[in-house]
């Protein structure tokens, strides 16, 4: 669907360009695009090594493992029923892990992982279960200690305070989670075929 999306705002902005006599400016401005995110994209490469080498230095120093079990209480609460030392659980929080450290790449594995594990716990079910939909809910509103892509981003565009955002972005992310929860709650249907540990 998305594909179709683009396609048809390319497609429009073309014609719009031909009747308005701006086509070579859309040409210049897609030349321009094209080399603007090759440039980001080896900018931002360098930010994502030094984070991902600090994530497998905390991955094997065990520091990921203690803060997920600091985590257990609170997903005890978000998942019940859920078995807190299964496979799923320990994808759940390997991924709320990666994500609350500001590690989008790292932790979407870890979210396709617990994804395919809870879907292999409702019985291969096509509808999703409520620990699908929580789990949905907080990674895609994942709370970040330091939102690193939205800092270099910043940094690499010249902002002379790049991490002025860490306060705006921890309010934006608590209010989404506590919205979030609550609508996940608000609307949860009792389950009968979901795999209680």
């Amino acid at each position: 669907m998305l594909n179709i999306i683009w396609a048809g705002i390319i497609l429009l902005s073309i014609i719009i360009a031909v009747f308005t006599g701006r086509l070579e400016a859309v040409a210049a401005a897609a030349v321009n695009g094209a080399t603007d995110a090759v440039t980001l994209s080896i900018e931002l490469l360098g930010i994502m090594c030094l984070w991902n080498g600090l994530m497998t230095i905390a991955e094997k120093s065990k520091l990921v493992e203690k803060f997920s079990a600091c985590l257990r209480p609170v997903f005890k609460l978000l998942f019940p029923g859920l078995d807190p030392k299964g496979k799923s659980a320990g994808c759940i929080l390997l991924n709320m892990t990666a994500n609350f450290l500001g590690l989008g790449n790292a932790a979407t594995p870890l979210g396709l992982q617990a994804m395919r594990s809870l879907h292999n716990d409702s019985g291969g079910s096509s509808i999703a279960t409520r620990h699908m939909i929580m789990f949905v809910v907080l990674n895609t509103a994942s709370f970040q200690l330091i939102p690193t892509t939205v800092i270099s981003l910043r940094a690499t565009n010249g902002s002379a305070a790049a991490s002025e955002i860490i306060l705006p972005v921890w309010i934006a992310s608590a209010i989404a989670i506590i919205f979030g929860i609550c609508a996940v709650k608000l609307f949860e249907k009792p389950e009968r075929n979901v795999n209680k540990r």
